[in-house]
């Protein structure tokens, strides 16, 4: 039996069924990743999860208990919130060590759990100070720590570098992988980042409108979209996605269907210097990002592509080129967006 068990989860909110019975099962250790677009459902599921609204439908299970309508106080489970939710008058070691004196531990193990997760975390230097003291990356920290000391049988975090930069954004989500590396522990992350998303995930939960479209790897869902709302959603710059006659000589492209290209699997070549086969079109913009360059170009045929080149471009705005696509890395959807296979 798997460590959480989620079966025919339901919730709604007034007429609205925003959660449309989520059947999962998460083992034990694992990092599992619910992403999807902004209304898709996947804070409201992991809100559901860790008992702070009610589940109307399905039950709960964890290590083999049913959990479903326990308070959350009694799920032991931690949960680290976007807003950080710290106490401004304590200090860092009051608010880490806060729920542990609530629950009147001894003093001597409340300094000995704090202790290990501020060495962990390298907060050490910081339990005297007050959250006012802290950056954002430090105070994100703080409420890890909080989580940490509680040794609960699962995290939750709920998109918790979405308020920091770009650079501390990168620098926290590799603590965050050390941590679950060093922990063991069993997480749910929430983001609408699909790069966090890849970077973190054992597994990917992909969420639109309330249902699971796909469950798998980070590889697995980059490479075996199960249709074309996944194979869009994960990778970036995304999928190219066009109407099959638009790409002519790509086999087992389904009657109005569309025809799937990942941006590393369309080339181009100047238009004096193409071979025959190409398809003709006109670069639009070209943005030169260092280690890589994306080339924007619309082909005579209508199509609007994207291509990624590991090297530096001399093609410009207006320039004719020659596009040629990878036709064996192609993904094939049927006109309701399914995957559909070659042949």
């Amino acid at each position: 039996m798997a460590y959480l068990q989620l079966q025919g989860i339901e919730k709604f909110f007034g007429e609205h069924r925003a959660i449309k019975g989520i059947d999962l099962s998460i083992e034990q250790g694992e990092f599992v990743v619910f992403v999807g677009p902004s209304g898709c459902g996947k804070s409201t599921l992991l809100r559901l999860i860790a008992g702070l609204e009610h589940i109307d439908g399905g039950t709960l299970r964890l290590d083999g208990r049913d959990i479903t309508h326990l308070p959350s106080s009694q799920r032991d489970l931690a949960m680290v919130f976007q807003s950080y939710a710290l106490y401004p008058h304590m200090s860092v070691y009051e608010n880490m060590s806060f729920a542990l004196k609530l629950a009147k531990v001894d003093p001597k193990v409340i300094r000995e759990k704090v202790d290990r997760a501020a060495k962990i975390l390298n907060l050490t230097a910081f339990l005297d100070r007050t959250p006012k003291a802290l950056s954002g990356g430090q105070r994100q920290r703080v409420a890890i720590g909080r989580a940490i000391v509680r040794a609960p049988k699962v995290f939750l975090f709920d998109e918790p570098l979405s308020n920091l930069d770009a650079a501390l954004r990168g620098q926290t989500r590799v603590e965050i992988a050390k941590l679950h590396r060093d922990l063991g522990a069993t997480t749910i992350y929430v983001t609408h980042d699909q790069v966090e998303a890849m970077t973190l995930a054992d597994r990917i939960v992909v969420l639109r409108d309330g249902l699971i479209e796909q469950v798998g790897t980070p590889l697995e869902l980059y490479d075996q979209p199960a249709n074309q709302f996944v194979a869009q959603f994960i990778g970036s710059p995304q999928m190219n996605v066009v109407e099959g006659k638009h790409v002519p000589g790509v086999p087992g492209v389904p009657a109005g269907g569309f025809l799937g290209l990942r941006p590393e699997d369309v080339t181009l070549q100047p238009a004096a210097q193409a071979a025959s086969g190409g398809l003709p079109g006109t670069v639009e913009l070209v943005e030169s990002l260092g280690a890589e360059t994306l080339i924007y170009v619309k082909a005579d045929s209508g199509a609007q592509l994207v291509a990624r080149q590991a090297t530096r471009s001399a093609l410009r705005n207006g320039d004719r080129v020659g596009i040629f696509v990878e036709a064996t890395n192609a993904h094939r959807f049927d006109a309701q967006g399914r995957a559909a296979r070659a042949g």
